[in-house]
């Protein structure tokens, strides 16, 4: 699998899990050059409290545009370690 936005591919992995129907990269599978800080954060009642990356590619910024849980609870321990993507970033394989 592939996250794209703005023509840059931001991660690649074979190693996805999807939940709720968001692919989760390996950290180390994205492109941290992309990656800039946000202090955004959000909390799910079964996942934990999120934290995001806003992304920075050719000079655009796309606020809170990749997500992760940095301490997700038990029932959603798969996701340690990884990152999601949304705002337009496209999912691909």
């Amino acid at each position: 699998m592939r996250a794209i936005w703005n023509g840059t591919t931001l991660a690649e992995s074979d190693d996805t899990v999807v939940v709720e129907g968001n692919h989760y990269f390996p950290a180390d599978s994205v492109d941290p050059r992309v990656l800039c800080f946000s202090n955004h954060r959000t909390h799910c009642h079964w996942k934990g409290e999120a934290r995001y990356h806003s992304l920075l590619v050719g000079g655009e910024l796309n606020p809170d545009a990749a997500w992760y849980y940095p301490e997700p609870t038990d029932a959603a321990a798969q996701i340690r370690g990884r990152i999601a993507f949304w705002k337009g970033v496209q999912v691909v394989e």
